[in-house]
């Protein structure tokens, strides 16, 4: 089966690729084109990884391209977005054209040409968690112009299926960390500063849960969702079903690093005030009944492993080298 991913250049996307091209699927990997012809993270895959798997690239804004990556394909797993919320909060426009209209561009597409569609959510459109583990019914909430555009994206995806029968499957993936991580995020944050030898690290709010999910099992349920007709028209959470407060997630990882630390309160990195998302936890029996997914890493333990595991990666000099730890990334 021939399958085009979009965002093969990032964090998730990348990950993805490898996977699916280790499942023997054929790959069209869909990257931002860029004039320093550079794919992305994709760049770093194995060579016998990169010889089998083809290159597009293009801009998820561009109708006709997007139209064009997605020929010869039987389905899309659509992961081109912009993530950052502190950058949505900055430049809203961009989140429109790009998670939107970007979006719109894939279903357009997909429906022209006959393709099956894996969207990508976030648990961020579910906003500070009314009541937990948060279930696929829970209230959507838009509390950063990020998760506005998200929720938009997810209603266009599903109004494709009910309203033109395009088999549509919404993944709603909760904090998906690990190796290749951009620092913007929690965990790659604090690795990165103590990595590079700081005794004392910035942070944001650190009274905030969250429920964190290894890239190898969110990219598993990805690849679950694939040939899942049951799927279709359904969203489907991916988490741990375990939660942790950031400052928890801190003091885990410093005792990992063996670091002791002192954490600095850093005001440009604190969202707004009703902006802050303070709780999620998901459930994941809907996963696990239409996907038969479970994550392999889960409760403390499991984030332990998988911490472990990221730590590891951040630690090589190599991989360290591409993170300017000491500025804010935003």
């Amino acid at each position: 089966m021939r399958v085009l991913v979009t965002g093969s250049d990032g964090f998730i996307g990348s990950h993805l690729v490898e996977a699916l091209v280790r499942k023997g699927y054929e790959v069209r990997a869909f990257v931002l084109y860029n004039s320093f012809n550079s794919w992305g993270w994709l760049d770093k895959s194995a060579p016998e990884i990169k010889e089998k798997f083809e290159i597009f690239q293009g801009d998820i804004r561009d109708p006709n391209g997007v139209k064009e990556a997605m020929r010869g394909c039987e389905a899309v797993l659509h992961l081109a977005a912009l993530v950052a919320i502190p950058f949505s909060y900055h430049s809203p426009d961009t989140y429109v054209q790009t998670n939107v209209t970007g979006t719109l561009n894939v279903l357009q597409a997909a429906r022209d040409l006959n393709v099956r569609v894996i969207h990508t959510s976030t648990s961020e459109v579910y906003g500070t968690a009314e009541f937990v583990p948060i279930s696929e019914v829970h209230p959507l909430k838009g509390q950063s112009p990020y998760s506005a555009t998200k929720i938009a994206a997810d209603q266009l995806a599903f109004s494709f299926y009910s309203s033109f029968d395009l088999p549509v499957t919404i993944i709603r993936p909760f904090n998906t960390y690990g190796p290749r991580q951009s620092a913007r995020a929690v965990i790659p944050t604090i690795i990165t500063q103590l990595a590079s030898g700081s005794k004392s690290i910035k942070l944001g709010a650190t009274h905030p849960t969250r429920d964190f999910n290894f890239v190898e099992d969110t990219v598993a349920g990805f690849v679950a969702a694939i040939n899942c007709s049951e799927a279709y028209g359904e969203v489907i959470n991916l988490g741990s079903n375990f939660e942790i407060s950031i400052a928890d997630t801190v003091s885990l990882i410093s005792s990992l690093m063996k670091k002791n630390i002192q954490i600095d309160e850093d005001l440009i990195r604190f969202r707004p005030e009703k902006s802050e998302v303070e709780r999620l936890w998901a459930e994941n029996k809907k996963a696990q009944t239409l996907l038969d997914w479970k994550p392999k890493i889960t409760g403390l333990d499991g984030l332990k492993d998988g911490l472990q595991k990221t730590i590891a990666w951040f630690e090589n000099a190599d991989n360290l080298s591409g993170y300017r730890t000491d500025r804010y990334t935003v």
